[in-house]
């Protein structure tokens, strides 16, 4: 299935695009320390995390991205100095999306609180995989659920954009494949008092 728009907002409308056609997508709640760590350094964890500290992402193919306006507000951080680029709008902090550095690599995990809570069951589907529960806040973990269907779309993702050269539309990358902005590396000791609160 091939979703023809989907729009995307940072939470004080400054920055507004959208995903148009959509095909391969996945759907997940990741509860991983690192996507908990990104939450706090940019102050959003109460909109972001959920009661176990996950975090809802979309994943989809970066050349579907389409920003119409403030562009020129994002801005990327590195947890660290080989962490993924997580990019978000620096006008009100709201998270956008993980991607990796290579450009290559050319999928992007969309954070839940730019997309259209209305219509993400219509365009991704109701089945949300649930990834590092281990790590999840509380003592009765949620069950880990979906990955080998995340894995090999994922795979498919990354494969099919690598093939067919459309990587290389990716909003987020420059003509030479160096991110648009050049992000922040975080210190040692900032991530660890990010991974540190709950």
């Amino acid at each position: 299935m091939v979703i023809s728009m989907h729009p995307i907002q940072c939470k004080c409308g400054a920055v507004k695009g959208k995903l148009e056609n959509i095909g391969t997508s996945n759907r997940l709640i990741c509860y991983c320390t690192d996507c908990r760590a990104f939450a706090h350094f940019l102050g959003t964890a109460p909109f972001v995390l959920d009661e176990q500290g996950g975090t809802e992402i979309v994943q989809v193919a970066q050349q579907c991205l389409r920003f119409c306006q403030g562009e020129d507000l994002l801005s990327a951080i590195r947890l660290s100095e080989n962490g993924m680029l997580r990019w978000y709008a620096k006008c009100c902090g709201t998270p956008i999306g993980n991607t990796m550095a290579n450009r290559k690599t050319s999928f992007i995990g969309l954070i839940h609180s730019c997309l259209d809570r209305q219509q993400m069951d219509k365009d991704f589907g109701e089945k949300v995989a649930a990834l590092n529960t281990e790590t999840a806040l509380g003592q009765a973990k949620p069950k880990q659920r979906g990955l080998l269907g995340v894995l090999v779309r994922f795979i498919w993702i990354v494969l099919t954009n690598r093939v067919s050269g459309r990587y290389n539309n990716s909003p987020l990358f420059n003509s030479s494949g160096l991110p648009r902005t050049a992000p922040k590396i975080l210190e040692t000791e900032e991530l660890e008092k990010l991974k540190n609160s709950v």
